[in-house]
């Protein structure tokens, strides 16, 4: 799979280590930044990762930052984009499962390196149900 990933200043150990897992599961991804600590606006790095993905040059994207929810709030104002904000396993899953997330983003303040691979390793591994109830609320979604 080819993951488009970035991060701001906040989020860019955890992504480091993401980039390490995506790259030992035999992943293709590319790094829209930020590239290093110093202070970053993290909806310039979204738009870029959040691009790539409506143009289906990645099939995925992923963004780190201090919590998920700016990223997560700002990645969905574009059109095309399901982003979830993922803390836990269960939300990997059912965000993938039933809303069809196609980016996850997480919170390097809220949850460790150990966890985090966990939640990317599920988000990655799920997929979506195609039910037909949880289409419609999709299309629904998407039309608002």
């Amino acid at each position: 799979m080819k993951i488009a990933i970035g991060s701001d200043h906040a989020g860019f150990h955890l992504k480091q280590d993401i980039i390490a897992l995506l790259t030992s599961l035999g992943h293709q991804h590319k790094d829209f930044g930020a590239y290093d600590i110093q202070p970053s606006d993290y909806p310039d790095y979204v738009k870029q990762v959040a691009d790539a993905v409506v143009a289906q040059d990645y099939d995925l994207g992923i963004f780190i930052c201090g919590t998920g929810i700016g990223p997560t709030m700002a990645a969905n104002k574009i059109r095309g984009i399901r982003a979830a904000v993922c803390h836990d396993t269960y939300s990997a899953h059912q965000s993938r499962e039933h809303s069809d997330a196609n980016v996850l983003c997480l919170g390097a303040k809220v949850i460790g390196a150990g966890l985090a691979a966990d939640i990317v390793e599920t988000w990655l591994k799920a997929g979506f149900s195609g039910e037909e109830r949880h289409q419609r609320r999709i299309d629904k979604m998407m039309a608002l």
